[in-house]
């Protein structure tokens, strides 16, 4: 389990509170995907922490990950995540995500935004009784066009392929994006539906660097406490 000494964790918020403006917004709120892709000829990487701290007999887990997002042209991104899981001694597969999300509305005089896209999820080892399956999804938002206005941002989203034993499969998107200050905002999302995906997350979005964003959130399961986790995200614009 992590220990972060209170020291450490007042130079941490000093740091984020000393640093440059704003850097871009991350291709996703917390879990549910944003209608914000990412510019041409550009990129985004993110390294992902996430842990339930408990024993692994009891739920405990944690999962690495990596997202590495790059714009081809205007409005369109494609990406591949990798994540691990460990949960003691269960084999859990390493899973790999290729995606794409493409933007097909923008009016940033009115803050409105649309997107779709879709993600597969493919198991590279330990593949027996492990689904390949897809996700597609479309978002609509709307940012309120004041200072530290908020952003919402609702949807759908539909699971393909997926075995019919392994929960809901399809359902709806929500999340809420509240700035606090120029380094710091509230965010949250949730994605309807008892399945992996079924969770409503929560927490704070800051700023690093002119590029770079640090997320920290707790997750709530729909489906009963044992499935909540700590989640924290670094990504980098480049």
């Amino acid at each position: 389990m992590f220990r972060i000494t209170s020291i450490y964790f007042a130079l941490l918020l000093a740091t984020l509170f000393i640093v440059a403006p704003k850097a871009q917004a991350q291709s996703t709120i917390f879990n549910i995907p944003s209608t914000d892709v990412v510019a041409p000829h550009s990129g985004y990487f993110e390294a992902d922490f996430v842990s339930r701290f408990a024993a692994a007999d009891k739920g405990g887990f944690q999962t690495y990950g990596s997202r590495l997002v790059f714009g081809p042209m205007r409005k369109l991104e494609v990406g591949f995540n990798t994540f691990y899981t460990k949960a003691g001694d269960v084999a859990v597969p390493v899973e790999i995500q290729p995606n794409f999300k493409f933007q097909f509305f923008s009016d940033e005089k009115h803050g409105l935004a649309a997107s779709f896209g879709g993600l597969a999820y493919v198991p590279v080892n330990h593949r027996t009784g492990t689904d390949t399956f897809g996700l597609i999804y479309s978002t609509v938002s709307k940012k309120v066009k004041t200072d530290f206005g908020p952003r919402m941002t609702g949807g759908f989203y539909g699971l393909v392929g997926k075995a019919k034993d392994q929960g809901t499969r399809s359902g709806a998107l929500v999340g809420f994006e509240q700035p606090l200050h120029p380094k710091v905002s509230f965010v949250g999302d949730w994605y309807s539906g008892k399945n992996r995906f079924g969770y409503a997350a929560a927490g704070f979005s800051f700023v690093v660097s002119k590029r770079s964003l640090l997320y920290v959130g707790y997750n709530v399961g729909n489906s009963g406490a044992r499935n909540n986790f700590l989640s924290v995200f670094y990504g980098y614009n480049f």
